[in-house]
Parts: structure tokens; C-alpha cells; sequence
């Protein structure tokens, strides 16, 4: 499964959800799913704005764990 870590990142750099909508030029509700670990998917260009953001890697903000097929 994939673990999304915005929330943690975002933590770190001490920056709301709005400034951070600001900053990348995505929604307060699109990056709040993706927050909220409730997102299927997720565009390159997003990831890249974010780390670009955030000033981190996208391995900062994408985890997998676990590793049992179903």
C-alpha cells in the first residue's frame, strides 16, 4: 500500500494547507484527499510542484508499506 505523508511534510516546513494551494496552484480540496491519504491517483506535475514547495524528495511524501498482495 502506498502511505501518502503530505501532512508530515508539510509539518516540517510549517506551512498550512492554504499556502501550501497557494504556493503549487492546486485546490485546498484536491490537497486535501491527497492529505488525507484518500487519493487514487496523483499527476507527476503535482508531485512536482509539491516537492518543489516543500523543498523535499517524493520519496519524503510517498511510502510504501507492507507488502502482501490481496
Amino acid at each position: 500500500m502506498i502511505v501518502i505523508n503530505l501532512d508530515v511534510m508539510m509539518a516540517k516546513r510549517k506551512i498550512s494547507l492554504n499556502e501550501l494551494s497557494e504556493k503549487v496552484g492546486i485546490t485546498v480540496a484536491n490537497l486535501s484527499v491527497l492529505k488525507n491519504n484518500k487519493a487514487k491517483a496523483v499527476r507527476f506535475s503535482t508531485l512536482d510542484a509539491i516537492c518543489s514547495a516543500l523543498d523535499c524528495r517524493v520519496e519524503d511524501i510517498l511510502e510504501y508499506v507492507g507488502g502482501d498482495k490481496q
